[in-house]
């Protein structure tokens, strides 16, 4: 049972917030095929983003728009298991929560695709 009162605090927070962490990354790898398909890409992009005559912000900056791809990811793929969480059953409202949650992952796209455009041309 929580206890709101007797919550760890300072470093033992910190510790266990960092295993609840690593848990949810290593559910994302093993069930999220999206998840395993940006990770890639982002693996992808931070040696190409050497190749190209830009300046390290540059380079962190088409880094990052990746990284916001995943982000983007996790919060859908949250968004998604709250809705199966709560009922298996199709409602109108479930779905519209999961097609919002894939507007996102698209919008990330869209927003690191027009960033690496900006930055290469």
């Amino acid at each position: 049972m929580f206890d709101n009162i007797n919550k760890p605090k300072g470093i033992q927070r910190i510790y266990l917030a960092s295993l609840n962490s690593l848990r949810a990354f290593r559910w994302l790898y093993t069930n999220e095929s999206a998840f395993r398909q940006e990770l890639l890409l982002l693996i992808f992009v931070i040696p190409t983003s050497f190749v190209f005559d830009i300046s390290i912000k540059e380079q962190l900056i088409l880094i990052l728009a990746i990284i916001f791809i995943l982000f983007t990811e996790i919060i859908n793929t949250a968004i998604e298991a709250v809705v199966d969480r709560v009922g298996l059953d199709i409602h109108p409202l479930s779905g519209l929560a999961k097609d919002l949650g894939s507007a996102a992952v698209l919008v990330s796209l869209i927003v690191a695709g027009s960033v690496w455009l900006v930055i290469l041309l």
